[in-house]
């Protein structure tokens, strides 16, 4: 059975859907804590050009990935509809709190027919070692980040650490 595909009793995986540049974008809902609007980061020194900063989510420090930058696009311009979807993600093998800035965030749904196919090797302006897979909303194309792998373990032993609790 494909990655998504309907689980028992017809329930499918749902994802929240967001939009960076022209692309749609998805992560699995169940890995998303919330959506926020815009607000201001503190820098990171040294940090890699993706990390636009850091932001305090109740008492948790949380990097913020730039998705366009990290995509190979010009970086985000703050407006009206960015927003930080605020996630855990298993990165370098441990638990990390993350934000990712998008241009906007769409909706939380499930994808047409619940299938997903592999990403593409060719055709597609972002490196595909990011992407889990490629469904589709609408009949449009969602592409579906492997969360896993949008940083390296080198760009994961730069992020600070979270403070004590």
């Amino acid at each position: 059975m494909a990655a998504g595909a309907a689980r028992a009793g017809g329930e499918q995986r749902q994802y929240v859907t967001l939009g960076v540049d022209r692309d749609v974008f998805a992560v699995d809902v169940r890995m998303v804590n919330e959506i926020l609007d815009m607000r201001p980061m503190a820098r990171v020194p040294n940090a890699p050009p993706f990390l636009v900063g850091m932001i305090d989510v109740r008492g948790r420090n949380v990097p913020v990935i730039d998705l366009r930058t990290r995509l190979g696009l010009p970086p985000a311009v703050a407006a009206p509809q960015s927003r930080i979807v605020v996630l855990d993600a298993e990165v370098g093998g441990r638990e990390l709190p993350l934000g990712l800035l998008a241009d906007q965030v769409y909706e939380v749904t499930a994808l047409d027919g619940g299938r997903i196919e592999p990403p593409p090797e060719i055709g597609v302006r972002w490196r595909s070692e990011y992407i889990a897979g490629v469904g589709r909303r609408n009949g449009a194309f969602v592409i579906i980040f492997d969360l896993s792998r949008l940083l390296t373990s080198e760009e994961t032993a730069l992020l600070p650490e979270e403070a004590p609790g």
